[in-house]
């Protein structure tokens, strides 16, 4: 029995680290994600700061335009004579003069969002630097956990070798089909009479000839191998124990 309950140790712990183990690959999963959405945001605004930029520089040609346009129209006008054209010609220079204006205040409205996006801009490069050397570290310490993880799994594998090994074949059959259907645990103790993994008592006549343990017995609840959890025998029967 002792040796039936470490190969469960070994299997539980097997487990524990298969779980861990899973959970590493989606964390670098997640880690990448994060440093991916910062990365978007940096991008979004730079698209952002050249889509100004190319809106301020189209704005600034077209009030030079309208400056050359503004310049020959005032030598056109100190050359008309009839007062209808020079009506006109006022006409055509106050219209000029109404769409520059236009042109200058969404050039100042567009520098003022440039310079409130430059400086986001500049507070979401520090902050993907800050993100991707965090990455880093971050991403280092789970593939050297892995690393731990699988080291130790392998240590307990070839303990559990030795520990099937040692026990009969067709208690070891039966163990490995209560593990499997059993959602792995194919071994339980039972403590004050009371099965520690279905948590339902044992009757007293059973409890008792599980105190003797004269047979291998199984709970009549959940049909777990049982032992007593109170022998001094089975206390502290950890995978370090040799079979």
């Amino acid at each position: 029995m002792k040796i039936l309950i470490a190969l469960q140790d070994c299997d539980i712990r097997m487990r524990d680290i298969q779980i861990k183990e899973a959970e590493g690959p989606k964390k670098i999963h997640r880690l990448k994600e994060k440093l991916a959405a910062v990365e978007d945001q940096l991008k979004e605004e730079s698209n952002r700061l050249e889509a100004y930029t190319r809106e301020r520089r189209q704005a600034e040609q077209e009030i030079e335009e309208i400056e050359n346009r503004l310049k020959k129209a005032d030598i056109k006008l100190s050359n008309i004579k009839s007062n209808k054209e020079y009506q006109a010609a006022l006409k055509e220079i106050d219209d000029l003069k109404r769409g520059k204006s236009l042109l200058e205040d969404r050039a100042i409205d567009i520098m003022e969002q440039m310079e409130a996006l430059e400086a986001n801009y500049a507070t979401s490069r520090e902050k993907i630097e800050e993100t991707r050397q965090q990455f880093e570290l971050d991403h280092n310490e789970i593939l050297k956990i892995l690393k731990a993880l699988n080291q130790d799994l392998d240590k307990i594998e070839k303990k559990r070798i030795r520990f099937s090994q040692a026990v009969d074949p067709d208690l070891l059959k039966r163990y490995d089909s209560l593990r499997t259907h059993k959602g792995g645990i194919g071994v339980s103790p039972v403590i004050k009479g009371v099965c520690q993994t279905c948590h339902l008592d044992i009757p007293p006549q059973e409890f008792n000839e599980l105190v003797r343990g004269d047979k291998l017995m199984t709970c009549p609840n959940c049909t777990r191998i049982i032992y007593w959890g109170d022998d001094e025998r089975y206390k502290n029967n950890r995978v370090a124990s040799q079979p």
